[in-house]
């Protein structure tokens, strides 16, 4: 359906996104407001896709998965790669065929990269070959990041300025596209907007430092509960895999590698996954589109999504 076809009917279809740090409450709401408006989910977390990471990742368990039809929960193997540009395409073609039966759509998590690729669009990267990527990831775990680095300092000088250089992940897949195209990943990225004929709604899910903080640190015992540590143990032959360099992961591989301890495992998963909130709150500060609530307030956020006048953007 058109934008014009869509003001033809009265109409107005609107992708609200439910956004915010880990822990902080985005699926219990989502569900909520999702059963309230008759619709559907999209999850935008980067690693609820993987079949194998239930526990460590929070994925919704059976009953919230009833409540409500989800899209991209523990849809495809660990094992596959998985990129931000698959799950924009893949997230916009369920948008199309949910727009012609609903008029709103939810679409929750706290992976900062997926929830820009679908509201303000990706620049067109193209896809690593194998062989690049095989001989990349060689590197790493033959010389460590240190030597990614500085391979990247000298493929792309103005991107070596801008990226994390402690993500791994993202150091890599800079290099990948360097050597893949011949060009500095830099230049490939444009940074323009690209078009959506919906309207988009991001609220954002707000709790007092002291009370998130708590609320990682109580889903980090429940997780233990659950059997994060079997889970992990599991993995740990795949160890290798960036899917798996993740908190709540990568430290029981250390324990398993005997270079921790159990307890010390624990105290770093709580530790990491609270610095991951801060950066996770810090990018969203950035996005003035977003309006802040604190979790009761689920009335004023239903009214915000229905306040929407039809066609914005």
């Amino acid at each position: 359906m058109s934008p014009g076809d869509q003001r033809a009917t009265g109409r107005r279809r609107t992708l609200v996104v439910i956004l915010g740090a880990t822990s902080v409450g985005k699926t219990a709401i989502s569900i909520e407001l999702a059963r309230r408006f008759d619709t559907e989910i999209l999850s935008c977390d980067s690693r609820q896709i993987y079949q194998e990471m239930t526990v460590g990742t929070a994925a919704p368990g059976p009953e919230e998965l009833a409540a409500v039809p989800h899209h991209f929960i523990q849809t495809i193997p660990v094992t596959e790669y998985y990129s931000c540009w698959e799950y924009k395409q893949q997230a916009l073609e369920v948008l199309k065929n949910l727009f012609t039966r609903r008029e709103v759509v939810f679409m929750t998590g706290g992976s900062m990269l997926y929830i820009d690729a679908v509201c303000r669009g990706l620049d067109e990267i193209p896809d690593v070959d194998p062989e690049t990527r095989a001989a990349v990831t060689r590197l790493y775990e033959r010389e460590g990041i240190e030597s990614l680095r500085l391979l990247l300092r000298d493929l792309d000088p103005l991107h070596y300025r801008q990226v994390d250089l402690k993500n791994a992940k993202r150091v890599m897949h800079a290099v990948e596209i360097c050597l893949t195209t011949g060009k500095p990943y830099s230049s490939l990225r444009t940074g323009q907007r690209e078009p959506r004929d919906f309207a988009i709604v991001k609220i954002g899910i707000e709790r007092a430092r002291d009370e998130l903080y708590d609320r990682i640190n109580r889903r980090v015992d429940g997780m233990i509960v659950a059997g994060i540590e079997e889970e992990a143990r599991g993995l740990y032959p795949l160890r290798h895999l960036n899917a798996l360099n993740t908190v709540g992961y990568k430290e029981w591989f250390d324990h398993f590698d005997g270079k921790i301890s159990r307890d010390e495992a624990i105290r770093l998963i709580k530790r990491n996954t609270r610095h991951y909130a801060k950066k996770q709150l810090a990018w969203f500060r950035r996005d003035h589109e977003i309006t802040w609530f604190h979790p009761a307030e689920t009335d004023r956020m239903i009214a915000l999504i229905r306040e929407q006048p039809e066609g914005t953007r």
